[in-house]
Order: C-alpha cells, then structure tokens, then sequence
C-alpha cells in the first residue's frame, strides 16, 4: 500500500511539474497575439545587394609621332643622274649588224659543202639510213647415214607429214622413232629441224647441241648441227653467238 501510495504521488507530482512549464493554449477571439517562431514576410527586410566594384581605366601612352622632312643635300649623296637619249643608227649600218659578211674565199674562208648542197643533204648526212646485217644463207643436210628398218619408216612418214605442212604429226613421229633409238643423232637432227619450222628456236639449238655431241665419229652431222646452232642463234638475236657456231662449225 505505502509503494502505491509513493507511486501515485510522484506521477501527479511529475504532471503538475509538466503542465507548469508549457506554455499557456492561445485563445482565438480574445485579441491576444500568437507569436511564431518565423516573423511574416512582411516584418523580413530584404538583404542589401553587394555594391559592384567597376576597375578604373588603365591610362594609355599617347602614340609617338615621327615627322619625315625631305632631304635638302640629295646632291651631295651620290651624283646626278641623267636622262639617256635613245639614238638611231643609220639604216645602212643596221643592215650591216642584221646580215653579218660571210668570209669570203680570198680572204681565207672555208666554204661549207652543207650550205652549197641545201638543207636536205644535212638531214641526210645526220640520219644515215641503218646498215641492214644478212646472216648467212642455211641449207640443211639432205643425206644421212642408214637407219633401221622401224626407225627408218618413221623418218620417212616424219618426211612426208612435214613437206604436207603438218609439223605437229611430223613431230610426233620423230619422238616415236626418237624412243626407239634415243642415242641416233640423225633423229634429234631432224627434230631440231622441225622445231626450227614451227618457230621454237631455243628448243631448236638444244636439240643442235645434242645431235653434234652424240654424232661422234660423223664429222658432216657435226658440222651441220653446228649450222643449225648458228641458224637458231641468229633467229634469237644473238649475232655474235651465230659467229661462235659457225667457227666451231668450220673446225670439223
């Protein structure tokens, strides 16, 4: 009982305390003045602007002025110049300086043979017309020494489709008969022959080369193979390698 009593006493005692320190209702119609915490606008004065602080002018030198003045003693800078009058030469002597004399035979002059034959005789003197070189004739070997009886019926038809004009089934024919005997020099003759026809000058001098190396012991297929050496060179150009051909040609 004694410590609800105590309890009891300090709640009113701590209600009395808090009522007495707040502060009293305001009573609208009674003319009293509620004062907020945050005065109207009206009451609020406006803040000042900050004043604006405009630099004085930098003061700028006046500009110099440079006075010219003519020179009084032009004279004495340098000497007087005078004004150059064109003179006229007389006619005869102009005439003299367009047509210069031409030194005569009495007096020691050397005539020109160009001038007396005319301008076209100098352009003919200057372009000679170009010395066209002939390489020596060709005349191939027609006879040759003794073939098989297969290999000669090959040469034969080989003879027969060439003079038609067929080269292609000429040449066909010579490699059969080639694959036969590949060692008879007569055949790769032939075939450097035929080569030779259908325009095919390096295979030609190949073909040549091998016919006088494999043609041991027949000085005239030496020679002639040699020739057609030669022939094929001068075909392709080679002037001075068909002289070589030839040489080796005669040695034999």
């Amino acid at each position: 009982m004694h410590i609800q009593r105590l309890i009891l006493m300090g709640s009113l005692t701590l209600l009395l305390v808090g009522c007495a320190t707040q502060p009293p209702a305001p009573v609208y119609g009674s003319g009293a003045v509620v004062r907020s915490k945050t005065p109207p606008p009206e009451l609020i004065k406006p803040k000042k602007p900050a004043p604006v602080v405009v630099p004085e002018p930098i003061p700028q030198p006046a500009p110099e002025v440079v006075e010219t003045k003519p020179l009084s003693d032009v004279e004495r800078l340098g000497p007087k110049l005078e004004e150059v009058q064109p003179q006229f030469m007389a006619p005869e002597l102009q005439k003299e300086e367009q047509e210069p004399t031409a030194p005569s035979a009495e007096q020691g002059g050397a005539s020109n043979p160009a001038q007396q034959q005319g301008p076209g005789s100098m352009v003919h003197e200057l372009n000679p017309e170009p010395v066209v070189i002939q390489p020596p004739t060709f005349e191939p070997l027609q006879s040759f020494a003794p073939l098989s009886p297969a290999v000669g019926a090959l040469a034969s038809a080989a003879n027969q489709s060439s003079q038609s004009g067929n080269l292609e089934a000429a040449t066909t024919t010579i490699e059969r008969a080639i694959r036969i005997e590949p060692r008879n020099a007569t055949l790769y003759y032939k075939l450097a022959l035929l080569k030779l026809k259908q325009s095919k000058p390096r295979l030609a001098e190949d073909l040549a080369k091998k016919a006088a190396l494999l043609a041991s012991n027949d000085a005239n297929m030496k020679k002639h193979s040699w020739l057609l050496v030669a022939r094929a060179r001068e075909i392709q150009g080679d002037l001075n390698g068909g002289k070589e051909a030839r040489a080796k040609a005669e040695s034999f």
